[in-house]
């Protein structure tokens, strides 16, 4: 299976929950807090969601949310992708 970029998960982003006029998913957010690019606890819950459908993986309620950035998202459903692949 095919990695989970941060482009993949730029695109389920703003399929999901849009994107705050204020936030620029277009530049360099890898390291800037979730939080911060205006996603909130529903936001990513409904990421997870379509990650999940779309990546055929199980995201634990809640697992998602832990991840503070992009990156840490990214290297999270990674390693869920990884483990399903074993």
């Amino acid at each position: 299976m095919a990695e989970f970029t941060l482009d993949d998960l730029k695109r389920i982003l703003r399929a999901g929950a849009g994107v705050d006029e204020q936030t620029d998913l277009d530049g360099d957010i890898a390291d800037t807090r979730l939080a911060d690019l205006g996603y909130d606890s529903l936001a990513l819950l409904e990421t997870a969601t379509r990650i999940e459908r779309e990546y055929g993986i199980q995201i634990p309620d809640g697992d998602l949310e832990h991840r503070q950035t992009p990156r840490e998202a990214v290297a999270y459903v990674n390693a869920r992708l990884a483990e399903v692949q074993v």
